[in-house]
């Protein structure tokens, strides 16, 4: 059955545009492999209106309230493997169904980057983990290291100095990128020890980790850390989308409405070329695509 709608991603943007796509009447499916993408790794969120102060996960259980309300058709723990357009229609794959529609919207989020050191795949969860929110409270009362230098290894730290014994803060140049408020939270915590101009060179340990090896402006140093959490960044998920323009980053190109340069295939969120990366804003970014898409639909003739 060729379905008006596919939305692929299950974070902001994606719960967002299946919230609009419901009030419109289409017919449509979600597909991801998790509710909440990355808003459900935040720890402290203080910027999206409405909430003077809420957690990722209770932000995420929100949404997943709001979607209840109405009735999605949604195909959980399924990742897109392959997305096309052929004469006028949509063809997506994933690793469990094909799908075909007349219209897709692309929200699937940004993952995290790797470091590329000896030691992070094999210690992989066994000690190195990307997501502080989903394993800190393991690291109880142990030393830990927070790699990167921007907000999501500054809120990494601020987590982490609640449940670990130690922190060392890992930053490869000589300042953070992250905002200030955060900084100085961090400067003023006795269990953070922040590491400027640092690169680290080796994970070590046996069947887990047991240390890293770091290279402090030149002088090499073996750190004792039971934990490493890996917070350089995310990269688009967006290479199951061949045929859609991107920038070098690999982020989808959109315009103001959210169009791709395929007709009827839209993207929102963190996966887009969108200058910020916030909920807030991939939320707004996933109303406009719903409502791009349903103007499409409107305009077609089958």
């Amino acid at each position: 059955m060729i379905t008006d709608l596919i939305i692929i991603g299950g974070g902001p943007a994606g719960i967002t545009a299946s919230v609009y796509a419901s009030r419109k009447k289409m017919n449509f499916l979600l597909i991801t492999k998790d509710i909440g993408g990355q808003a459900a790794w935040s720890s402290d969120v203080e910027n999206y209106p409405g909430y003077q102060f809420i957690t990722g996960p209770d932000l995420v259980e929100k949404f997943q309230e709001h979607m209840q309300k109405y009735t999605i058709q949604l195909r959980e723990n399924e990742e897109v493997v392959e997305l096309e357009k052929k004469d006028g229609i949509i063809y997506i794959k994933t690793t469990k169904a094909s799908y075909e529609a007349k219209t897709a919207i692309v929200a699937s989020g940004k993952k995290a980057k790797e470091i590329g050191v000896p030691g992070e795949k094999e210690y992989k969860n066994k000690g190195v983990a990307y997501c502080v929110t989903c394993d800190g409270p393991l690291f109880a009362e142990k030393d830990v290291a927070v790699i990167g230098g921007g907000n999501s290894a500054l809120d990494a730290a601020m987590q982490m100095m609640n449940i670990a014994n130690k922190v060392y803060l890992i930053n490869i140049t000589d300042k953070f990128t992250g905002d200030a408020v955060t900084q100085e939270k961090l400067k003023n915590n006795p269990k953070i020890t922040i590491l400027h101009n640092t690169r680290i060179e080796s994970i070590t340990g046996d069947k887990f980790v047991k240390g890293i090896n770091v290279d402090i402006r030149g002088k090499k140093q073996a750190i004792d850390v039971k934990g490493v959490f890996i917070e350089i960044g995310l990269m688009p998920n967006s290479w199951f989308a061949k045929d859609i323009d991107k920038n070098k980053k690999g982020e989808i190109k959109v315009n103001c409405a959210n169009e791709t340069n395929i007709p009827g295939i839209f993207a929102a969120g963190d996966v887009t070329n969108v200058p910020e990366k916030q909920i807030v804003i991939a939320a707004g970014d996933g109303a406009k695509a719903a409502l791009g898409a349903f103007r499409y639909l409107a305009r077609l003739k089958y």
